[in-house]
């Protein structure tokens, strides 16, 4: 059995714009503008939206890179 994979999670905050989020995500994760604007409204209207998926390794770089962008973010293990 195939052990579940990790994500990364961004969760909102009362400190950032909406806009320096999707940009955040643009830049970093290099995704369209509307994927960018569409995880930060999950992010903006649920509270938190999963931004990425993968080994445990590549989720700490991703949280640790959002960390640096003034993000809150964690990682864990994918629901299934």
């Amino acid at each position: 059995m195939l052990a579940r994979p990790w994500v990364t999670i961004v969760w909102d905050d009362p400190v950032n714009l909406m806009s320096y989020v999707a940009y955040v995500f643009r830049s970093y994760f290099a995704i369209s503008a509307h994927e960018a604007k569409r995880l930060m409204l999950q992010v903006h209207n649920n509270g938190r939206a999963v931004v990425a998926t993968g080994n445990r390794e590549e989720m700490e770089r991703h949280v640790e890179a959002m960390h640096d962008y003034g993000l809150w973010a964690t990682l864990a293990r994918a629901e299934g």
